[in-house]
Order: C-alpha cells, then sequence, then structure tokens
C-alpha cells in the first residue's frame, strides 16, 4: 500500500518502488529472496480474493468510523474505464463505494457484476455499515421501494433522487410542482432555505421546497416506499423570477430537481445534505483519477483490478487524515 502514497501504478512501478525502499521494507518485513518480481505482483493480486482485503478494511474503517460518527453518506458508482479488456469480452468494472462527505473518507466499496448493474451492489454495501443515524443519498439508479426499506430497517433516513426511472412517481412530482405554483399568488411560497454561490466563472442560485409526501402521493404510493415523509424540489418561483439557476460564461440555465426522503418536512439541513452527496464525485472520484490515476490503470485480470481499487482507497484514506504535512491541498 506505501507505494500508492509514492504514486506508484502498476506492477513494474510496484517493483520499481520496493527495490528503492527494500532496506527500510525489510525492518519490518522478511524478505529473504528480496523484492517480489513485477510477474510476482500481479500473479499474487490477479488471485488473491478480494473479499480478504475487504474484510480487513471494514474492520479498520468501522473503528474510525465509529468514533467520528456518521452524518451524510454519500453511495455513488465508478467505473475503471482502464480495466475492460476487448479479448476476454469483459467490459469495465464498476465499483460503488460508500462515502462519508464529513470526514471525507470511503467507508466501503462492492464490485458489480458483469452482467448485473448496481442496483444489486448496492445492498450488498449498506449491509457492510453501520448505518444508525445517518442519512443515506443517491442518485436516480438508487431509488428503489427495496433500497428505501433497507435502509429505513437499518435505523438510518434516505434522500433519493426522483427521476424518470420511476415515471409514475415523477410525474405525479411535476403534476403537484406544476398546480403549487399556479397557486402561489394565492400561497405565500415556503422555501428550506436559498443558496446563492459565485466562483469560476459561474453564479449558482438554488432553493429548495418541501412538502409532505402525503400531499403530493397517493396512500398506494406512500405504502410501497417505506419511511417516505417527504418531497423536497429544488426549483423555480413561480412569477418567471428563477430560483433556481446557473450562470456560466453569459450562458442562464434552469433545473428542476426531485427527492424522496424519509425526513420529516421540516428537517433544515436538506439543502446542505444533497449538496454533499457530490461530494462523492468532485472530492473522492476525481481524486482517484487524477491524483491515482484509476482510469488510467490498465490492470485488469482476474481479482486484480478490484484489489487494487480497494489499495488505492486505503491510501487515499489515510492522506486524507494526514493533517501534519501540505499533501491534503491536492484533494481540494
Amino acid at each position: 500500500m506505501p507505494k500508492y502514497l509514492c504514486g506508484a501504478d502498476g506492477w513494474v512501478a510496484i517493483e520499481t518502488y520496493g527495490k528503492a525502499k527494500e532496506e527500510w521494507l525489510s525492518t519490518f518485513l522478511d524478505l529473504p529472496n528480496g523484492i517480489p518480481s513485477h510477474d510476482t505482483f500481479g500473479r499474487i493480486f490477479s488471485q488473491l480474493e478480494p473479499e480478504i482485503l475487504e474484510y480487513n478494511f471494514q474492520e479498520w474503517i468501522q473503528v474510525i468510523a465509529g468514533k467520528l460518527g456518521l452524518k451524510v453518506v454519500a453511495i455513488d458508482g465508478k467505473s475503471l474505464n482502464g480495466s475492460y479488456d476487448r479479448e476476454s469480452s469483459l467490459k469495465s468494472l464498476v465499483m460503488v463505494s460508500a462515502w462519508s462527505d464529513r470526514h471525507k473518507l470511503v467507508l466501503g466499496q462492492v464490485a458489480v457484476e458483469q452482467k448485473s448493474n448496481e442496483i444489486k451492489a448496492i445492498p450488498l454495501l449498506l449491509e457492510q455499515l453501520d448505518l444508525k443515524g445517518a442519512i443515506i443519498t443517491m442518485d436516480a439508479m438508487g431509488t428503489q421501494t427495496a433500497i428505501a426499506r433497507q435502509i429505513n430497517s437499518a435505523g438510518a433516513d434516505y434522500i433519493l433522487t426522483l427521476k424518470a426511472n420511476h415515471p409514475t412517481l415523477a410525474q405525479d412530482a411535476r403534476n403537484w410542482w406544476e398546480k403549487y405554483s399556479q397557486e402561489a399568488e394565492k400561497t405565500l411560497v415556503k422555501t428550506t432555505e436559498c443558496i446563492c454561490e459565485a466562483g469560476h466563472h459561474r453564479i449558482e442560485k438554488r432553493c429548495f421546497i418541501s412538502v409532505p409526501a402525503d400531499q403530493v402521493f397517493d396512500s398506494n404510493r406512500l405504502k410501497q416506499w417505506k419511511g417516505l415523509q417527504t418531497l423536497i424540489v429544488e426549483q423555480s418561483s413561480p412569477k418567471g423570477y428563477r430560483f433556481a439557476y446557473r450562470q456560466l460564461w453569459n450562458k442562464t440555465t434552469y433545473s428542476t430537481r426531485f427527492f424522496l426522503s424519509s425526513l420529516a418536512c421540516d428537517f433544515t439541513e436538506f439543502p446542505n445534505s444533497i449538496r454533499s452527496h457530490w461530494g462523492v464525485e468532485n472530492q473522492l472520484h476525481w481524486c482517484l483519477d487524477v491524483i491515482f490515476s484509476e482510469d488510467a490503470s490498465r490492470i485488469r485480470k482476474d481479482h486484480a483490478p478490484q484489489n487494487m481499487t480497494l489499495l488505492k482507497r486505503l491510501a487515499f484514506n489515510l492522506l486524507r487524515q494526514d493533517t501534519s504535512s501540505g499533501l491534503h491541498i491536492f484533494f481540494y
């Protein structure tokens, strides 16, 4: 794992690092035959069952997470674009990770089977985690009744993105919003919070409206989603004055997004919780590709890609926890 802390990637680079640090490594490792060759590293990590590494990773991270406490946990998938193998007709490996935005830590990961998708991998990942008291956020892929039930049963809450993969539910939300917008002239528009930010040549303003789910969906739909209490809308105001917009290089765009949540309608942290979900993209996935060259890696045989992704996330977690140097600046 120290090889990843020093930027090594690929079997030859790992062997080179080992030889350069052989004297130091021999102080705590028995190396009677010296550093293994790059071929040996490749064979070992290809044949090593990922569950062995993942178990030890979970044991370690649960100790840390237990001390720190969890708040928002984002679940999201990432494709390892360089892991495809055209000769063996293997697609790129997809890993689903759990990310603590508060502590900037990877809490766990599960590989998506070749002929499967994230929907089947997410429940396996949730089973690994102690979620009690946490808020779980997911994009539309994870917006499934079974997943909502699993989160609720684990003593956690959820904020799930609602999109066209649930057409009837999404249409109900849109119908309510259109009706609400038309009636807003006569009623008070109650927003949870408005956020306005400027930077990187862009201006963004978003406002969030939360409404009890039973005012939007009928009882039959509510029964399907265990614990569902609130529909959240990130949108514009009814008079043509836009609440939610993004201005970039003199181009203005508007957005409408819906979310399902088991949290009460008066919960004040909806905006921050929704926003923090994207930390998994720009603070984890981006770092893995830019700093650890994950997408560029052509390690692709047997279990090697999955094992290497776990070691990279372990190195990532260690660097995130290191406050003794300036290394942390590379993560922001």
